[in-house]
């Protein structure tokens, strides 16, 4: 068998000295004291881990990259090779890029020390029936491995789970970090509110970043659309899609919901997996938590006390307020119908009993 040979990723690697950079420009004071000798302020570097390389992590890592949304991007895999390569692709775009310091590898201790956001990215698709057990307790497992190594070398980073079944998977990430639940996120319907608003905006001719709509609930066929509170331009949209379309009913609302939970199935069916829209939405949450941007996102948030007739401490998605210090705010009354209070409150019940089945 031919062996591969490892190729160098750095002039450190080659041989030459590195710190010889550090004479090639002069450094000029930024402010000049009574002596005469001058001080640099330097702002902390902004670092981001994303663990898991599959294709859902480098979609995220790479829109992140795009965006400069970070200094530094940890890469982390148990696959050595297949992240190595990954970092190394994206190391030879660094011409065409912001500048961001790249680095990979399969320890996630040492590769995410320091992380200002740790994004948990993990294999498989959103679990169905029996399957979806297995992956649920596989999952798991990893977590037990990845979050408290993470706790360990980023003790002030907000963690932010986007695997699924993401709320269960949420929960465990609160338990096993111990961190305080503002700093855990899961993705929830963030994404799925995108889908919402995308089929509304093509339907009435504007862009979907004017169309305000929300699915809350649990990332999973149980999301509800708060339709009551959709509105372009300030303008309620359900009342007016019902005085201008016949049949625009429970049941036509009942069809748009299905197609927006459904959504991914048409894409995994055609190309195997999602991942584009997964690394926007995702890059989206960084930008608000990042940049402290105070936005509000459908995001999988510990929901206790925010689900009438539930005190269960589970994780749904809920409308939240995000910014540096990660949730800062959940909405605190949501106008529901009481088919819709009844379906959050059997899904928190549901997800209850799963967490509790984890043993964490």
């Amino acid at each position: 068998m031919m062996s591969m040979k490892k190729e160098a990723s750095s002039l450190s690697e080659l041989g030459f000295d590195v710190n010889f950079g550090a004479g090639f420009f002069r450094q000029v004071p930024s402010s000049v004291c009574d002596n005469g000798e001058g001080t640099q302020r330097q702002r902390r570097p902004t670092k981001v881990s994303v663990i898991g390389a599959g294709d859902v992590g480098m979609a995220i890592a790479q829109t992140i990259l795009t965006q400069g949304l970070a200094d530094e991007i940890a890469l982390v895999d148990a696959d050595a090779g297949r992240v190595r390569g990954e970092m190394l692709d994206l190391q030879h775009a660094a011409a065409f890029l912001p500048r961001v310091r790249i680095v990979a590898g399969t320890d996630v201790l040492a590769l995410t020390r320091g992380s200002d956001l740790a994004i948990v990215t993990l294999p498989g698709a959103r679990p169905v029936g029996h399957r979806g057990v297995e992956l649920l307790r596989k999952n798991v497992a990893v977590l037990r491995e990845v979050v408290p190594a993470v706790a360990e070398g980023s003790p002030e980073s907000l963690l932010l789970v986007v695997s699924n079944p993401v709320d269960v998977l949420a929960y465990a990430a609160w338990k096993l970090s111990g961190f305080p639940a503002s700093r855990v996120i899961g993705s929830g319907t963030n994404l799925d509110s995108s889908r919402l608003r995308r089929l509304l905006a093509d339907h009435l001719g504007v862009g979907a970043q004017d169309v305000h709509a929300y699915m809350v609930g649990e990332h999973g066929g149980s999301a509800v659309a708060l339709w009551s509170s959709i509105s372009v331009g300030g303008m309620p949209v359900l009342s007016y899609l019902q005085k201008t379309h016949a049949s625009f009913d429970g049941e036509a609302l009942e069809g748009i919901r299905r197609a927006v939970v459904g959504g991914a199935c048409e894409v995994i069916g055609l190309k195997g997996y999602a991942s584009w829209a997964i690394g926007y939405s995702v890059a989206s949450l960084a930008r608000s938590l990042l940049r402290d941007q105070r936005r509000v996102h459908p995001v999988s948030v510990l929901a206790k006390g925010f689900i009438p007739g539930d005190d269960h401490q589970v994780f749904l998605s809920l409308p939240a307020r995000l910014g540096r210090g990660g949730v800062l705010g959940v909405a605190a009354e949501l106008e529901l119908t009481a088919d819709e209070e009844s379906t959050l409150r059997r899904s928190a019940e549901t997800l209850w009993e799963h967490c509790q089945a984890l043993g964490i």
